[in-house]
């Protein structure tokens, strides 16, 4: 199976309907509050990295 896309042009159409998010900001921000939250409940454990995907998700989002 050949995954070069470059070596065949897209044929089919793009659909027209609107595409959501797949987080709006609100839901995004909630999951970084969740996210954080596990961190201080679980400080020995993923709580760690818990904290740290919380703050990559957070740098991706534009400031309030």
């Amino acid at each position: 199976m050949n995954h070069d896309t470059a070596a065949e042009p897209v044929t089919d159409a793009y659909p027209d309907e609107l595409r959501l998010a797949l987080l709006t900001h609100v839901e995004a921000r909630e999951a970084i509050e969740l996210l954080q939250l596990l961190e201080q409940l679980d400080p020995g454990g993923r709580g760690p990295v818990a904290g740290q995907l919380a703050a990559d998700l957070a740098r991706r989002l534009p400031a309030p």
